[in-house]
């Protein structure tokens, strides 16, 4: 096995994930897609599962040890308010972008026009959400453990926060704490390479398993839709990335794109930004240069309220359900669809299809029925993965582009790292 380890990994990846789609495509053609669904379920799916529960159970301490280090390295507190101005202003203006050119991709391809919603079955969606109160103070943890148990990424960041500047507060006597959780940081880091190197089964299980499910003909009815959402993700990564990392950071783009190569694998395999955190912390810091003070805390903000690709994809919807059903829009309506998709977006669940289910209060801007929201729910549902897979991928890359920017305006960013060949 020498030889396949020889292999860089992200194309040991791409690799994995072409024979996925292969294999569960035959598997789906030779057993029929009921069949083989079930039979990659049992079998192979578990191999995904597994990779996606090794991923996740380093979220959590990776968060809190790199954002603790990474406050510590700052060697100042004040610096906290400057970075974090820049880092949610940045987030936002990528956000604003992505919701104009998602409506735009609407409004060319019409995805909505003769869409066939005859034999969906309907998915009935809540259409409550919490307050922007009570989204706040979420934020604030009544107690941290529980928060570092139940998964609770804002909560975890808040309490972070606060154990770094106190760190820093004590002075020497603080020191002792500050070295261990620095080598808690490294040590983690170190378990996420090795999990990486589990990456090309996983994502073999993970599309063979989607492969297989979905087959052709679910892509069918959708296509125009998968097509305008796919063309608008890569343009927003193109442009609106681009012109952030060549034009106002004069740094070059391929370059980017190529340090980014593993996390947008994972990205794109598990269709959750959550999961891939740990890896797009890794290569920030490996292939990007990005210092860990800015990588800690960022990287883990941006994978909570950062949804570029989930507010493009809401607004996408949003017209083609207008489209489907006849809703007549005015300017106010779209303005409407991109503050809300945006509001939404912040702060959504990074694991698969959870945007879609956000859909019902982007859709509520301009009245659409109850009846007509489950219908377009459960006509996306069944071919939403492969949707949520490029949007996330977008999300991840979008992360990366804000942290490059804050590094570079914070003197955080080694330029020699971020121009030398990737370490991919």
């Amino acid at each position: 096995m020498g030889w396949w380890f020889g292999i860089k990994l992200w194309q040991r990846v791409l690799l994995a994930l072409f024979a996925g789609v292969a294999f569960g495509l035959a598997a789906s053609q030779l057993m029929g897609q009921e069949s083989a669904t079930q039979w990659i379920s049992t079998w192979v799916h578990p191999v995904g599962t597994a990779f996606i529960r090794l991923i996740q159970m380093l979220i959590v301490p990776l968060i809190f040890t790199t954002l603790v280090s990474g406050v510590i390295a700052m060697g100042k507190p004040s610096k906290l308010g400057t970075l974090g101005l820049k880092t949610i202003g940045l987030y936002l203006v990528t956000t604003l972008f992505a919701n104009i050119i998602g409506l735009t991709f609407g409004t060319i391809f019409q995805p909505g026009r003769g869409a066939n919603l005859g034999d969906v079955v309907p998915v009935p969606v809540s259409t409550d959400a919490p307050s922007i109160i009570d989204r706040l103070l979420e934020i604030i943890p009544t107690n941290p453990i529980a928060a570092l148990a139940d998964g609770n990424v804002l909560a975890i960041i808040f309490f972070s926060i606060f154990v770094g500047v106190a760190i820093l507060a004590t002075g020497k006597s603080g020191k002792p704490v500050g070295d261990l959780f620095n080598s808690a940081a490294e040590v983690v880091l170190k378990i996420t390479h090795y999990v990486m190197e589990v990456a090309p089964y996983g994502v073999f299980a993970l599309v063979s398993y989607t492969a297989a499910s979905q087959g052709l003909e679910s892509l069918q009815s959708v296509l125009i839709l998968i097509i305008a959402v796919y063309l608008g993700l890569i343009t927003h990564a193109l442009i609106t990335y681009g012109i952030l990392i060549r034009v106002v950071l004069n740094l070059p783009l391929a370059r980017f794109f190529r340090g980014l190569t593993d996390p947008i694998a994972v990205a794109f395999s598990t269709a959750s930004s959550s999961a891939t955190l740990p890896v797009t912390i890794a290569a920030a810091e490996d292939n990007l240069g990005i210092k860990k003070s800015v990588a800690g805390s960022v990287l883990p903000l941006g994978a909570t309220i950062n949804m570029d690709g989930t507010a493009l994809y809401l607004g996408i919807l949003a017209l083609f359900t207008a489209q489907a059903f006849g809703y007549d829009l005015t300017f106010m309506n779209y303005v409407m669809i991109a503050v809300t998709a945006a509001v939404v977006s912040i702060g959504a669940a990074g694991i698969p299809s959870a945007s879609l289910f956000l859909l019902a209060i982007v859709l509520q801007t301009f009245d659409v029925s109850p009846e007509h929201i489950a219908i377009i729910v459960g006509f996306i549902l069944p071919v939403d993965r492969i949707m949520d897979m490029a949007r996330t991928a977008v999300n991840v890359t979008g992360d990366a582009a804000v942290a490059t920017a804050v590094a570079k305006w914070e003197g955080e960013l080694d330029e020699d790292v971020f121009r030398a060949p990737a370490k991919v």
